[in-house]
């Protein structure tokens, strides 16, 4: 029940202001639920939804009590407790779970498929997503290692000549990859199975000439690969090998803006064992304010194409 709360009855206030025709009371171990026969049953299944994964040990945050909901409103698909319910990782304290319909299906679609594109906005969870299967790979020794890779692009910005060793000049690229993994391990242990090379982080560029067997590899950022470039990380892949690619092609920032990930979307679509995951706005699980800039700067995108 302490979980089904939440911290001072945050999720109950929840659950009450996603259902604002429905009254709810709780007494000792007991909801009752008052209202019109239609909202309660739709407020009960909430509930009961959030009783079962805080029965599974899931710690529940407002966002998934709303998302649950919305979830239960559509009707169709698979229920909050099927898509939150199954932790891929347990990461220092906490589960590494999907969160939205879309992010099950983009993580379904990794453990059925050799190659898998996550395409969507920021915030929809593609590379951390992809960065605990790999994690959850590596700790069920399905591979031997992991490789993080990402074109060196500035985001718009030219940040010149970097001083340093080779690892500073690189750092900034590949930090978000680094911040992910530290995310899913121990820092120790992060350090440990870099010396190893059972980890290994690289720009793009240090791809070309390698088969990759028995790996886990993901591309973040890809919509700033070139079509050569996107060519030649897809034919790194090797037996044994799974290849997560991740990027979001509203956000190109090569001259030009011809990206290989736009090209690979509309080439290798019809090829089996090769998945597209689309996600939207509707699976942004950062703040519910990212959601909203994502879909106003879409409506902007829009309105500008219409006119031309």
């Amino acid at each position: 029940m302490l979980h089904l709360l939440g911290p001072g009855d945050r999720l109950l206030s929840t659950i009450e202001a996603e259902h604002p025709n429905v009254t709810v009371l709780v007494r000792g171990n007991e909801v009752h639920l008052r209202g019109d026969v239609d909202d309660v049953e739709l407020a009960e299944r909430l509930v009961r939804e959030m009783a079962s994964l805080a029965g599974s040990g899931a710690v529940l945050a407002p966002d998934e009590v709303a998302r649950s909901k919305q979830l239960l409103s559509n009707g169709a698909g698979p229920s909050p407790t099927q898509i939150f319910g199954e932790a891929i990782v347990n990461a220092r304290g906490r589960a590494v779970r999907p969160k939205t319909l879309g992010q099950k299906r983009y993580v379904d679609a990794i453990d059925v498929n050799t190659v898998t594109f996550g395409i969507g906005p920021a915030g929809t969870g593609k590379t951390y997503l992809a960065m605990a299967k790999a994690v959850q790979a590596l700790q069920r020794n399905e591979i031997n290692k992991i490789v993080l890779t990402r074109p060196a692009v500035e985001a718009g910005e030219r940040l010149g000549f970097l001083p340093g060793t080779l690892n500073d000049k690189i750092d900034p690229y590949l930090r978000p990859l680094f911040d992910a993994l530290g995310d899913m391990l121990d820092p120790d242990l992060v350090v440990k199975l870099m010396s190893q090379n059972v980890v290994e982080v690289a720009p793009l560029a240090y791809m070309r000439g390698r088969t990759l067997n028995d790996a886990y590899v993901i591309l973040d950022e890809a919509q700033n690969t070139t079509q050569e470039q996107m060519k030649m990380f897809l034919t790194r892949l090797g037996f044994g090998s799974k290849l997560v690619v991740t990027g979001d092609v509203t956000q190109v920032d090569l001259p030009g803006g011809n990206s290989g990930l736009r090209h690979a979307s509309r080439v290798l679509r019809d090829i089996p064992d090769i998945h597209f995951a689309e996600l939207t706005s509707d699976d942004v699980v950062r703040h519910s304010l990212v959601a909203k800039i994502v879909d106003a700067y879409d409506e902007y995108t829009s309105r500008q194409e219409q006119s031309r």
